[in-house]
C-alpha cells in the first residue's frame, strides 16, 4: 500500500536546473532508503542517486556526480533531487523508489516500491 508520487519535471534548457520531489505515503518514510532512477524509451533504466534513511549516506551515478544533489525531509515524507547544469543526456523519465532495507543501493532490484515517474526534457 506504499505509494510514491513524483513531481517537478518539465522542459529546461541545457545548463538549467530542476528540482524533483517524491512524496511517500502508506508507511513510515524514515524506514526507507530512497533512490532516483531514470529511463529513456528504448534504453535501460539507470541509477541516478540514492540516500539512506537518515540522509547521512548518499551515492551518485558518475554521470551526475557534482551536478545533482539528493536530500530528504523525513518530517514531510519527501525525497528531493536537485539537478543543476543539466545536459541533453539527462533527459528521461525520473522515478523515485523506496528500499525497505533502509540502506543505500545502486541496484534497482533492491528497491521494493516505485513511483510512476516524471518527465525531464533537456533541450540543447
Amino acid at each position: 500500500q506504499v505509494q510514491l508520487v513524483e513531481s517537478g519535471g518539465g522542459l529546461v534548457q541545457a545548463g538549467g536546473s530542476l528540482r524533483l520531489s517524491c512524496t511517500v505515503s502508506g508507511r513510515t518514510f524514515s524506514n526507507f532508503a530512497m533512490g532516483w532512477f531514470r529511463q529513456d524509451p528504448g534504453k535501460e533504466r539507470e541509477f541516478v542517486a540514492a540516500i539512506n534513511w537518515s540522509g547521512i549516506s548518499t551515492k551518485f551515478a558518475n554521470s551526475v556526480k557534482g551536478r545533482f544533489t539528493i536530500s530528504r525531509d523525513n518530517a514531510k515524507s519527501t525525497l528531493y533531487l536537485q539537478m543543476n547544469s543539466l545536459k541533453p543526456e539527462d533527459t528521461g523519465v525520473y522515478t523515485c523508489a523506496a528500499d525497505w532495507s533502509a540502506v543505500v543501493s545502486t541496484d534497482q532490484y533492491e528497491y521494493d516500491y516505485w513511483g510512476q515517474g516524471t518527465q525531464v526534457t533537456v533541450s540543447s
